[in-house]
């Protein structure tokens, strides 16, 4: 097996540094993550644990020239990267992402960039958690919902596992693009109803953030409260966005170059208005979440795209790698 594994990284390599050669033509691959789960979950059984993310940062150093993102942004705009250039991001801010991910990088020898959601550290919960948590543990096999308007929803089934997960997926799509007030005031309601404890620690508190910026990560900003830019106005916008760079500024003591786009898909997420708030506020790069990769001259330094493959084997992981440095990437046009 060890020689079967050595072949294909071989052969891996050899094509990506074929796809992304490195120097002017090199092309930069962001790889996106969320969550490290102490083990899976059965409720999301595709969401990485500790051990696949282990094994996925193995591969990645086999196959990948990994470097911090603003490292990376930089050589790209210089037309100076290395062949296979990769760089990893984190999006939310969890606490697992301190406890768990961390010290797998150190492991490595790798660094990430953690896009941190700052109207959630220190206690906060995200509405979609509070979802999930919600009929995680709700004792209930049924939830009535038919009269608080979410369109679809009626009796959520939570009978068994895939019952849950059904319902799980239904909520989270209604509930989505709602208004964040209206959006927080239906989750609120569910919980309530399903009568459930809730937890308070799934998100960073501010010393686990000052601890990744300390272990050799960067750390990156991603609004206030994680709204759907694309959904609010002017002025709650540019807050939402400045005053995440401000806090993470405060909190660190130092500038805070890098964005992520909250949900990140250009034009139904964010649009023109947001990147020019992001370029106005004088952020080095952000990100979307629109697959490809970028390179120099494409004009996407503020709305970078980042791809990670959800295979669970080695060659079918680093093939699809593979094509994402040959897709084209999305940008909110104007």
């Amino acid at each position: 097996m060890t020689i079967v594994h050595g072949l294909q990284d071989t052969a891996l390599r050899a094509a990506l540094g074929i796809a992304s050669p490195g120097g002017a033509r090199g092309r930069l691959s962001i790889a996106i993550f969320h969550r490290v789960l102490p083990q899976p979950d059965p409720l999301f059984p595709d969401e990485v644990d500790r051990t696949r993310f282990d094994m996925l940062c193995r591969w990645l150093a086999t196959w990948f020239k990994v470097l911090p993102l603003d490292q990376a942004v930089e050589a790209m705009d210089e037309g100076r990267l290395p062949p296979r250039a990769l760089s990893i991001t984190f999006d939310d801010g969890y606490a697992d992402n301190h406890d768990l991910a961390m010290p797998i990088l150190q492991s490595h020898g790798l660094s990430a960039t953690f896009f941190v959601a700052t109207g959630y550290l220190d206690g906060g919960r995200m509405w979609n958690d509070t979802v999930i948590e919600t009929l995680r543990r709700c004792r209930a096999d049924a939830l009535d919902l038919s009269d608080l308007g979410l369109e679809g929803l009626a009796r959520l089934d939570l009978s068994n596992l895939d019952a849950r997960r059904s319902a799980l997926n239904a909520v989270l799509g209604a509930a989505k693009y709602l208004a964040p007030p209206v959006r927080q005031a239906a989750v609120d309601e569910i919980a309530r109803r399903a009568g459930v404890e809730l937890p308070t620690d799934l998100m960073m508190r501010s010393d686990q953030v000052r601890a990744l910026r300390d272990g050799g990560m960067q750390i990156g900003a991603h609004t206030l409260g994680h709204p759907i830019l694309a959904r609010v106005d002017d002025d709650t916008a540019r807050a939402e966005i400045g005053g995440s760079k401000a806090r993470l500024e405060a909190l660190l003591n130092q500038p805070v170059p890098l964005f992520a786009y909250p949900n990140g898909r250009p034009g139904r997420d964010y649009g023109p208005r947001d990147v020019a708030i992001v370029r106005e506020l004088g952020f080095r790069a952000a990100v979307s979440t629109s697959y490809g990769a970028a390179r120099t001259g494409d004009g996407l330094g503020l709305q970078l795209p980042r791809f990670t493959p959800w295979d669970r084997g080695r060659a079918a992981f680093g093939l699809r790698m593979v094509r994402n440095l040959g897709e084209t990437p999305a940008s909110a046009s104007g």
